[in-house]
């Protein structure tokens, strides 16, 4: 289930319950930088990113609203849903955080 890159209206916004909230997250495993909205509890246990990557009992991360980069090159895919191994994550960051004297 993917779309070209270009299609922006292919992924609606749905809302969250009032229990959750959505973050927007950058992972990158040994071969993809892989971008995508993370659910969050709104507050206490689980409202932070790291609160799911320690999550031993967690062997996955799911996102949605996923763009999929090689970093090898190649096309970017976008993505409705997706589930990453954490075993393969190399890295977990905000997007914006990226960025220099941001």
């Amino acid at each position: 289930m993917s779309t070209p890159a270009g299609n922006e209206n292919a992924f609606a916004e749905n809302p969250v319950d009032e229990e959750a909230r959505r973050e927007r997250i950058r992972v990158e495993t040994p071969r993809h930088r892989i971008e995508g909205l993370l659910t969050l509890a709104r507050d206490g246990y689980r409202s932070r990113v790291s609160d799911v990557l320690n999550a031993s009992e967690r062997d996955f991360l799911t996102l949605t609203d996923v763009t999929l980069t090689p970093l090898d090159g190649g096309p970017m895919e976008r993505h409705a849903f997706m589930t990453i191994a954490r075993a393969h994550i190399v890295y977990v960051v905000a997007p914006d955080a990226s960025k220099p004297g941001a």
